[in-house]
């Protein structure tokens, strides 16, 4: 099974229709194109593949939804240009394959930077979404990054803190919390920029800031502690 046409064989015979109709009612994904496989089922398959990009990018030109989450498993991030991260982030439908491709490639990439700071200042949801969760991926992603590019990366976040469609304020506040946990110093970091969006009067960014407060301040809260070098010097 090492074929695009073989793969999406075995796509089909794991395709059921009472997942696409789950996944809708309970998770909110909507997607075109979708035979009904859980992201568990796409890992095992995805453990039986090789990463290879060219694989990676048939399988997403097929247009078959689960192909194309298969699609982000199997992609190198290396590989990674500006022309493929646009493609990618235009066909986003929902949070899943956004997600999909923003943890996986676009945060491990080399252009994790750059798609931050392009995406999070497009205006259709689910980019804008790309943004906010490829910052959430790189906080984990770069284990050598320094405070300082993180500190920016928070004035993103307490500018787009106010949108309130779902599943940008979801990312404003998923990105808020991973930079808050990626070591001691970024924590109090966090904490402070949660505390000025609780003391507006904005409706969402006080959902944003109390939400994150009530886990950056809980007592024992795991921390990444990036860069080692730093806050694990003995490591």
């Amino acid at each position: 099974m090492e074929s695009c046409a073989e793969i999406l064989r075995e796509l089909h015979s794991l395709a059921d229709a009472s997942v696409i109709e789950n996944k809708q009612k309970r998770f909110g994904i909507v997607a075109d194109n979708a035979l009904g496989i859980y992201q568990k089922d796409l890992n095992a398959l995805a453990k039986q593949l090789p990463k290879d990009t060219k694989l990676a990018m048939e399988l997403f030109d097929t247009g078959v939804y689960e192909a194309r989450l298969l699609c982000a498993k199997l992609f190198k991030p290396a590989h990674l240009t500006e022309e493929i991260a646009e493609k990618w982030v235009k066909s986003f439908t929902n949070w899943e394959d956004c997600d999909s491709f923003c943890l996986a490639v676009f945060g491990k990439s080399n252009l994790a930077l750059h798609c931050i700071l392009e995406f999070t200042q497009r205006t259709p949801e689910y980019e804008k979404r790309a943004g906010l969760a490829t910052m959430a991926s790189y906080c984990m992603a770069d284990k050598k990054a320094t405070n300082d590019i993180y500190e920016q990366l928070l004035e993103i976040v307490e500018q787009h803190a106010t949108d309130e469609r779902l599943y940008v304020k979801k990312a404003v506040n998923w990105a808020l919390r991973s930079i808050g946990k990626r070591n001691r110093d970024l924590q109090k970091e966090a904490i402070a920029c949660a505390n000025r969006l609780v003391q507006t009067k904005n409706k969402t960014a006080y959902w944003v800031g109390s939400n994150a407060l009530q886990e950056l301040t809980k007592k024992e809260v795991r921390m990444s502690d990036y860069p080692r070098s730093i806050y694990r010097p003995s490591v």
